[in-house]
């Protein structure tokens, strides 16, 4: 009698490569998996990095107003002072 269908040997052989492929499967989905875990966490990172000079900007900025506001009180200063001279200067004139 002679087996009809696979043998042993042949089943075997095919549940092996199954167990192959499979493995290669893994893999790859490991390693496509870990792409993807290295990419975000690169986005973290420049997410992160954006997020700081994004708050340092804000205080860079806020320096800036208050100095600001310094200098306008010393040009008005200033000008009333420039205004006062214009007075003084007038009166001497008519001296």
């Amino acid at each position: 009698a002679v087996p009809r269908g696979p043998t042993k040997m042949a089943a075997a052989s095919a549940a092996g490569g199954a167990s192959d492929a499979q493995a290669r499967f893994g893999h790859s989905v490991k390693g496509l998996l870990t792409e993807k875990v290295t990419s975000c966490g690169t986005d973290v990172i420049a997410l992160t990095k954006q997020v700081l000079k994004g708050s340092r900007s804000a205080e860079l900025l806020g320096q800036a107003a208050r100095n600001m506001v310094m200098q306008e009180d010393a040009i008005l200063h200033s000008e009333d002072s420039l205004r006062k001279m214009a007075i003084i200067t007038t009166h001497l004139q008519y001296q």
